[in-house]
């Protein structure tokens, strides 16, 4: 019995030696506590490359020292100042997104780093300039732009680093005027009520369930399934007032509100017209019927009456 739990055993450290050999070359595998100390001192000695180099202005061999420092030997004591310099620099060089990933990693490695809000900070300048297209760069001050879905993703890298923080809010409603202004209604107008579900007292939740309403009439104007986003226009606009009495926009709110139930009029006297001039007329009468009992434009409402006066009532 002993004998072969001695085999056992053996045969278990044979297998994990094994193991340890062929991932050997591998920079990914965690290095073994009993090794950090070992560990430590070479990182210390990449990042004193790198900051050799970076003090000679050789910022290309500093950028892959600092990241070998910081990836490759996280137990160091310059570790984390070797992952913030290594942003700053791809920063520096215009690498919008290389820097901002460098920058998450440092939030997602560094979570108690006196840093924290200077690289959070960082992030959300970064985002916003993606977002509004006029990213710079250090050096020659030209503009670019990233595509949208790598903005989406520095936003909502911004929001998953600090949850419920007005920096998650406002990410929040950037990503929405982002969908907003490329045209993605459908996008924007979930961007924004889940800003609202999920900080409804934030500064930002009022214009955002306001700018629901706004995307909806404006879909609704265009034709696109007319009736079903007046409907949801009018219920954004009426929540949009219960929910924030007293918020700038409520007039504005209001005469939207008598602008959805105007063009609610419209299409119904449209509607009626179509029947009366393929001759459906009783189909006609109940629209021209249904806009006199409505509130509304009273233009439309006068010449529905018309209408029924002619047809005989």
């Amino acid at each position: 019995m002993l004998v072969a739990m001695n085999w056992h055993a053996a045969l278990c450290l044979a297998g994990f030696a094994t193991l340890l050999v062929s991932c050997g070359n591998d920079s990914d595998v965690p290095i073994l506590a009993g090794d950090t100390r070992a560990a430590a001192a070479e990182g210390e000695e990449v990042y004193q490359k790198a900051k050799q180099a970076d003090d000679s202005g050789n910022r290309r061999r500093a950028i892959k020292f600092y990241d070998k420092a910081a990836s490759q030997y996280p137990f160091a004591k310059s570790a984390e100042m070797a992952r913030y310099r290594h942003a700053q620099l791809l920063e520096e060089k215009g690498d919008i997104l290389g820097a901002f990933n460098a920058y998450d990693k440092f939030l997602a490695r560094y979570p108690g780093s006196n840093m924290y809000s200077t690289v959070l900070n960082r992030q959300v300048s970064m985002a916003q300039s993606a977002a509004e297209g006029q990213i710079k760069t250090n050096f020659l001050g030209i503009k670019s732009k990233l595509s949208l879905e790598k903005t989406v993703e520095m936003l909502d890298k911004l929001r998953a680093h600090a949850p419920k923080s007005r920096v998650a809010s406002k990410a929040h409603f950037t990503k929405g005027r982002l969908y907003e202004s490329k045209r993605k209604g459908k996008e924007a107008i979930a961007a924004y009520r889940e800003l609202v579900r999920d900080q409804p007292d934030s500064p930002e939740a009022p214009e955002a369930l306001f700018q629901v309403g706004v995307i909806l009439m404006d879909e609704a104007k265009r034709g696109n399934q007319n009736q079903a986003n007046l409907d949801l226009a009018r219920e954004a606009f009426n929540d949009y007032l219960i929910q924030y009495p007293g918020h700038s926009r409520n007039a504005e709110a209001r005469r939207h509100l008598q602008g959805v139930a105007g063009q609610d009029l419209q299409r119904s006297y449209d509607i009626a017209e179509f029947y009366l001039k393929t001759g459906k007329i009783e189909s006609a009468k109940v629209y021209y019927r249904d806009i006199t009992r409505r509130s509304g434009d009273e233009k439309i409402r006068n010449a529905a009456k018309a209408r029924l006066k002619e047809l005989g009532e």
